[in-house]
């Protein structure tokens, strides 16, 4: 776990409350922090999901000393739900998601993901599927302005978009020291630490791993999974991933906005809900933590737990949330 620093892991495990006997579910493995802390809070069962078979393999060390309690699984996490019944799990008392890019992911300059080092312009979680390069030297100049200013909040996306097309006319764009290079030249910096990259390099990243859409995948899946008393606990770190969980959970636990007084819907019966909100504000590392892991800044965490009593009707009447487009706060 060398150079893994687990984000607020402390709220983590008190939001959770792992029990003895208990089963749980690490939908985002990674560097194995939540894992290990989860394991050794109680004496419980975790199945360990990532996507990224070089988080499968490091778990080696810690499925060895934990056996017959860990179980390590890959693949994504939007996909829990076959994966786990794949395992025989039929039902679950916690669940944690960490969201984003992994500390491991990040400082490896052969994965592509950072701009900081130069590497192959990959950015891949996994090992499947199209790579960063392949949307910067394929993706039409108004598509990739789209993704840079949805997914990125990169307010000069048009002015990128061009200079990129311009770059890959002269010779096709595989690294992120080259990329970065393109994208600096028409951003200026806002501010010292932010580089001009960062918000295309997170706008890429988010598109090659269709990460929104695992989000909303997961968050239904596990809501399925959970028994009662279960709880999901979900830790985002900028504002379109934070924003889907915010309104997921908000919905279940049946406080969104209502009908308006004007729609017939409104005189209906609304079903008592099946969900409560553990978190009626997010949460946030303190400033220790953020002292000591500046990657840890802008995490929020959120948390839902099922109530007792539900009937599988009510269990499966969990809200599906749209992506809401909002600026991006980068990780």
């Amino acid at each position: 776990m060398s150079g893994h620093l687990p984000v607020m892991l402390a709220e983590v495990l008190t939001t959770l409350a792992p029990r003895q006997g208990g089963r749980y579910c690490d939908a985002t493995f990674g560097g194995g922090g939540y894992s290990a802390a989860i394991l050794g809070a109680a004496g419980c069962t975790l199945w360990a999901i990532d996507r990224d078979p070089d988080a499968i393999a490091r778990g080696a060390a810690l499925l060895a000393s934990h056996p017959g309690r860990l179980h390590l699984i890959e693949g994504r996490f939007g996909e829990m739900l076959a994966l786990l019944r794949g395992a025989g799990v039929a039902a679950l008392d916690g669940i944690v998601l960490d969201l984003g890019v992994s500390s491991f992911q990040l400082d490896q300059a052969a994965r592509g993901f950072s701009f900081r080092a130069d590497g192959p312009l990959d950015m891949r979680m996994g090992r499947s599927g199209p790579t960063a390069a392949d949307l910067v030297n394929t993706l039409s100049e108004r598509d990739l302005a789209d993704t840079l200013y949805t997914l990125g909040e990169e307010r000069r996306s048009r002015a990128i978009a061009r200079a990129v097309v311009a770059g890959r006319a002269e010779a096709p764009i595989t690294s992120t020291a080259r990329l970065a290079a393109i994208i600096r030249g028409v951003v200026p910096p806002e501010r010292p630490g932010i580089d001009p990259a960062t918000r295309s390099f997170q706008a890429l990243r988010i598109r090659v791993n269709d990460e929104l859409g695992e989000i909303e995948r997961a968050v239904a899946q596990a809501a399925e999974l959970l028994a009662p008393g279960g709880r999901l606990v979900v830790v985002a770190f900028h504002s379109l991933e934070d924003r889907l969980v915010k309104r997921f959970m908000v919905e279940a636990a049946g406080r969104g906005p209502g009908p308006s007084r004007h729609d017939p819907a409104g005189l209906r019966v609304q079903a008592a809900p099946q969900w409560r909100l553990l978190t009626p504000r997010a949460l946030r590392p303190g400033d220790a933590e953020t002292a000591a892991n500046p990657r840890a800044r802008s995490a929020r965490l959120r948390a839902i737990e099922r109530l007792p009593n539900q009937t599988d009707d009510q269990a499966a009447a969990v809200p599906q949330v749209a992506p809401q487009r909002e600026e991006a706060i980068v990780r």
